[in-house]
């Protein structure tokens, strides 16, 4: 229950406010995703997921999530392993895709991005994999690539794997909702998660002084999920001048670290698809071939 002599009503937002004895979402509002929120889990309607020629049938959209495994897919496929290709199918996540009823059987969280390896070692029928970071540490052993054997290195890029994995949470649905997507602005929130984001970067700046990438020398899956997320914000790219408001550019060793990945090939492929914001000729909404870079971005196939 409570205590109104700790919290006085008046002082709470909106003022007045008294938490129920008992939450119901009648009178929750999730601002810019307010349409597609809700307490339980479970399709909403009756949609098969369409499976194109390659064997890896990717389900998602061009969020920091999302990217992280189309990056890998890239990266794969420039290091020779030509049984990476793979299609990208778009999920319109604002339209409720992922609550289709196939798209829940492979994630039944309904989150993107969700794979499905239709030739899986062994064989046997299609193997679903879902959330980013497992995806990156099975196409990682499927394919023997940027997950070192060795069990120091292999450790460490595990350890940032899942530093990102715990710590995206407070910048993504912390920072970034209360600062551009909440119905309202409360300096709380936005004080509270700002703090908690620039810790990280801190915590990214001072590993990265010594390191090259995340794991030491090598090039690895923890520098694929971390990009995606730390690199747009030091680049100022998330979040409606989220850069600015939390001064990333003073992170000197993050931002040195953000352009090198950054400029590699295969990265700058992976952000691309299923992407629907920004610049057209960045934006390849499906991704079924190679070819599909120089014949099916958006400037070229005008699609919605």
């Amino acid at each position: 229950m409570t205590d109104n002599t700790k919290f006085p009503p008046e002082n709470n937002l909106p003022a007045g406010y008294v938490p129920a004895k008992v939450w119901t979402s009648e009178n929750a509002n999730g601002g810019a995703f307010a349409s597609i929120n809700r307490p339980i889990s479970g399709p909403t309607h009756e949609k098969e997921l369409p499976v194109g020629k390659h064997p890896l049938q990717l389900y998602s959209l061009g969020t920091p999530n999302g990217v992280k495994v189309t990056i890998m897919l890239e990266e794969l496929l420039a290091a020779g392993h030509k049984d990476a290709e793979y299609d990208a199918w778009l999920i319109k996540i604002g339209d409720g895709d992922q609550f289709g009823s196939g798209f829940v059987v492979i994630n039944p969280n309904s989150k993107i991005p969700a794979l499905a390896d239709h030739a899986p070692k062994g064989g046997g029928e299609p193997l679903r994999v879902f959330e980013s970071g497992s995806i990156l540490v099975y196409l990682a052993e499927k394919f023997g690539a940027f997950l070192p054997t060795n069990l120091r290195t292999r450790t460490e890029t595990m350890n940032w794997l899942f530093w990102q994995m715990g710590s995206a949470p407070f910048l993504g649905g912390g920072f970034g909702h209360f600062f551009a997507y909440a119905p309202m602005k409360i300096q709380y929130a936005i004080d509270r998660y700002a703090m908690e984001v620039k810790r990280q970067m801190d915590v990214l700046n001072r590993h990265l002084a010594d390191n090259e990438y995340m794991a030491g020398s090598d090039y690895t899956i923890a520098d694929m999920a971390i990009w995606p997320w730390y690199g747009r914000l030091a680049l100022n790219q998330s979040y409606e001048d989220a850069g600015t408001f939390l001064s990333t550019h003073e992170y000197e060793h993050v931002q040195r670290w953000t352009k090198q990945v950054g400029d590699r090939p295969a990265v700058k492929r992976g952000s691309m698809v299923n992407k629907t914001s920004g610049n057209p000729a960045t934006q390849l909404h499906e991704r079924h071939d190679a070819a599909d870079f120089d014949t099916k971005t958006q400037d070229k196939t005008g699609k919605a």
